[in-house]
């Protein structure tokens, strides 16, 4: 069923209707573990871009005045079709993602809560009235969508990751033009243009167009018609977003990269805190910006977690995404996995030890578990995308709060410890804009600010976040009485 979905899916979708691009060259869609070739597509083009915004621009203004009750029917209707073609749906995220079963599940319900705040974010926006040192003047706080917001979504949670901008942007009353990664055009893109039409949402107000810079340049940054991007991705291209943005006075929401650490307390649970680790280690092969590239562990519990760490490392699956017991699949892409090679090769150069070293078959690549990393090692302060696991030995709070701090990224992390109070006091102390105590790394919720510090990003999105992102401020006064002018 879900090779259908390559077929009928493979365009562009602009102005309501779905076409191929006029490009000069297509984008071949790989199913990462195997090498099937799952579609070919058509680049848009500028002139195609230009098309997507003014489209958007067009149906806006109509979507906007729309009665909230109204657009929240579309958002409950998307929430059905998800649910009735979840089946269909994760079929594709392993074929395109090479993303497991589990993984799959694991997004699509993150998917469907997000859609669920949507319905209710159509009605979240309140305004006020706010006093005045005139008499007879009154004034007006009005919360108005921000016109239309171009969406940047990435390769490991493409589906998530779209609809979270997509579906609030839209909820709130503005279009949407979505460029989804290369890698992940139909899951990331077509897929959810595609659930939106079925949904009844009016033409226009959704585009998808699937392009690569070397056809457009900056030209999805700087069109004049949006005035916010929302992108995730690396912070390399995201200070590129940044810079474009600003330069043309557009508001930038940016979910960048992590190195995020799991703290092991003295005085933690050791074998949650493996379980813990593990998921937040090796969960989707690592290509997660929450996981947890550092693992810290007190020395005084160091012999024993290392020990059932590694056990519980070595019996992980690797292999086929599409078999059920299959944990860890294949990275995205051949790139990806020679980086990952080239970051282990360069560790253990430094001095590390391989505690668990596996080995890289096309785009299958097997945990490592290095150790014995030198503190002035650049591979404790960079993100790993992928699964490489590093262990880290300190002595004391204090030493593991400066380590965990000593990266230029501060997105997510947890610490383990029988003293919750004590989690919480710690977790005060790390510069990171998420952090969680007895708990895992890798964690998302549809009403909680989710964003980083650092270079982690600018920016929250979900609840009241997520408002704020896609709206804007406009002050209306209103002069029941005659004002007084100086000449």
């Amino acid at each position: 069923m879900s090779s259908s979905y390559f077929t009928d899916l493979a365009q562009q979708y602009i102005d309501g209707r779905w076409r191929p691009g006029t490009g000069s060259w297509d984008i071949i869609d790989f199913n990462p573990y195997d090498g099937e070739k799952l579609a070919s597509i058509t680049i848009a083009t500028v002139d195609e871009v230009d098309e997507a915004y003014r489209a958007a621009a067009r149906a806006q203004r109509e979507w906007a005045a729309t009665n909230p009750y109204a657009r929240r029917a579309v958002f409950e209707k998307a929430l059905r079709i998800v649910e009735e073609r979840e089946q269909e749906i994760a079929e594709v995220i392993v074929a395109e993602l090479g993303g497991t079963r589990l993984k799959a599940g694991f997004e699509l319900h993150l998917a469907k809560e997000f859609l669920r705040e949507s319905v209710n974010l159509a009605l979240r926006p309140e305004g006020k009235i706010i006093p005045s040192p005139g008499d007879t003047k009154e004034n007006r706080l009005y919360i108005v969508p921000v016109g239309v917001v171009g969406v940047i979504s990435p390769f490991n949670f493409p589906f998530l990751l779209s609809l979270k901008s997509v579906a609030p942007a839209l909820a709130l009353g503005n279009g949407v033009v979505l460029k989804p990664h290369q890698n992940t055009p139909i899951v990331g893109g077509s897929l959810v243009a595609k659930i939106f039409e079925d949904a009844g949402l009016p033409a226009g107000l959704l585009n998808v167009v699937i392009t690569d810079i070397a056809e457009i340049g900056d030209a999805f940054l700087e069109h004049p018609v949006p005035k916010v991007i929302s992108f995730t991705g690396s912070d390399k291209v995201g200070r590129h977003v940044a810079t474009v943005c600003a330069a043309h006075f557009k508001r930038s929401i940016l979910e960048l990269g992590g190195n995020s650490a799991l703290v092991v307390l003295d005085d933690a649970d050791v074998d949650y805190a493996v379980d813990a680790a593990v998921f937040s280690r090796f969960v989707h092969q690592g290509q997660v910006c929450m996981a947890a590239n550092r693992v810290l562990v007190d020395r005084a519990v160091e012999a024993e977690f290392t020990e059932k760490f590694v056990a519980k490392v070595k019996s992980l699956k690797v292999g086929d995404p599409s078999d059920p017991a299959t944990v860890i699949g294949p990275v995205i892409n051949s790139s990806q996995a020679e980086s990952l090679s080239s970051v282990v090769s360069q560790a253990l150069a430094e001095g590390a030890t391989a505690l668990v070293q596996g080995t890289t078959t096309d785009n299958l690549v097997e945990p490592t578990v290095l150790t014995g990393l030198p503190a002035e090692s650049g591979i404790l302060r960079q993100e790993i995308f992928g699964p490489v696991a590093l262990l880290v030995p300190f002595d004391g709070e204090e030493e593991a709060v400066r380590i965990v701090n000593d990266t230029p990224y501060g997105l997510s992390g947890a610490v383990h410890t029988a003293d919750v109070e004590r989690g919480v006091s710690f977790a005060k102390r790390i510069d990171t804009g998420m952090f969680h105590v007895n708990d895992g790394t890798v964690h998302d919720e549809p009403l909680v600010a989710f964003g980083g510090e650092k270079s982690s990003g600018v920016g929250r999105l979900n609840g009241e976040a997520t408002v704020e992102a896609f709206t804007t401020q406009k002050w209306i006064s209103v002069q029941h009485g005659r004002s007084l002018f100086p000449f």
